[in-house]
């Protein structure tokens, strides 16, 4: 979904009650809701709908079941227990449509600013939109958490995982210790890569599916994949990952590297409104309640709740944001008689 002449038209005319940024589960979710409310909205996304989820490894099977996933009563149909990104994609471009849900994709918001209160402009790469309301919907998947080492910037070093036929027979070095890395691993593996695995934790995170533990540590047992458990990483050359282990360096034969390190969100919108949030975690400021921030006006839905700590937020109870949230917002917009 493009920008249409009935949006344009719309904003040149008085503002929006509410503009949702990003088109992830939980922005949708928002714009369900606006539209139950009868709420004057739009959606804008840098990418397509679900940007994040299009960028999860193409085999990737969800974590949860089907309904869990849903978001506006509609029910997402699986030939599995539990469904496939693909699934996924297909089931969020059918309530979009069905909804027929405004949503401006490929429409990066650059700059939100407060003229007064209640009264924002949003700011795009294509135009500028007026709105009484903001909700920030931005996830955190498109800022991976650098290691700020030399050779991670290189061309063969990634943060994102696809597939593995790419790296058949090359050495492949994965970074982290997580689900995504772990997971990243054994489908490299799988895919005929020589796989080795670092992490500076002493073992695996505690996170780790119960069903991929076995699979990850038998296949170490085996010497099938390579683990380099407390090691740091120093740098990445062309061909080689160089680690810290115990005191000792060590270099491990690399042509293709996978930093699979976490993601976190960005605070471009917060710096720019003045919403408050812990520096450290990265975790703002908002009212549980209704989800509105310090700023009347700015409101928060899906993972950008949890900051760093962005295993505390999933589409499972993100989904759900929206509902709270466009009460409020309608709510408001009533009392200000708009």
């Amino acid at each position: 979904m493009t920008s249409n002449p009935q949006s344009e038209t719309q904003n040149s005319r008085s503002p929006f009650d509410v503009v949702i940024v990003g088109a992830g589960p939980s922005g949708l979710a928002c714009a369900i809701e606006a539209k139950k409310h009868q709420l004057q909205y739009t959606v804008l996304e840098k990418g397509c709908i679900t940007n994040s989820i299009l960028h999860f490894p193409t085999q990737m099977i969800f974590f949860t079941t089907p309904e869990l996933l849903e978001i506006g009563g509609m029910p997402l149909v699986s030939d599995r227990e539990k469904p496939t990104r693909n699934e996924g994609l297909k089931y969020y471009r059918k309530v979009v449509a069905a909804y027929q849900l405004d949503v401006h994709q490929y429409e990066e918001v650059v700059r939100i600013e407060q003229l007064e209160s209640h009264v924002f402009r949003i700011h795009t790469t294509e135009s500028a939109y007026d709105a009484r309301n903001v909700v920030i919907s931005i996830g955190y998947y498109d800022n991976p958490n650098l290691m700020g080492i030399p050779g991670e910037d290189l061309p063969h070093v990634s943060h994102y995982y696809t597939e593995a036929h790419p790296f058949f027979n090359r050495d492949v070095v994965v970074i982290g210790g997580k689900n995504s890395a772990v997971e990243t691993a054994l489908d490299l593996f799988r895919g005929g890569a020589r796989v080795s695995l670092v992490h500076r934790g002493a073992a695996l995170g505690q996170t780790v599916k119960y069903w991929i533990r076995p699979d990850i540590e038998n296949r170490f047992k085996k010497g099938e994949i390579i683990p380099h458990l407390n090691a740091k990483v120093l740098q990445i050359t062309r061909d080689h990952v160089k680690t810290a282990q115990n005191g000792t360096t060590s270099e491990i034969p690399a042509q293709h590297v996978f930093a699979l390190t976490g993601y976190h969100p960005s605070t471009k919108f917060f710096d720019q409104l003045g919403v408050q949030y812990d520096p450290d975690t990265l975790r703002p400021q908002y009212d549980p309640q209704t989800f509105e921030t310090n700023v009347e006006g700015v409101y928060l839905a899906g993972s950008v709740i949890g900051g760093r700590l962005n295993g505390e937020i999933f589409i499972e109870n993100g989904r759900f944001h929206g509902e709270a949230l466009m009460k409020a917002v309608a709510e408001n917009s009533e009392k200000m008689g708009t």
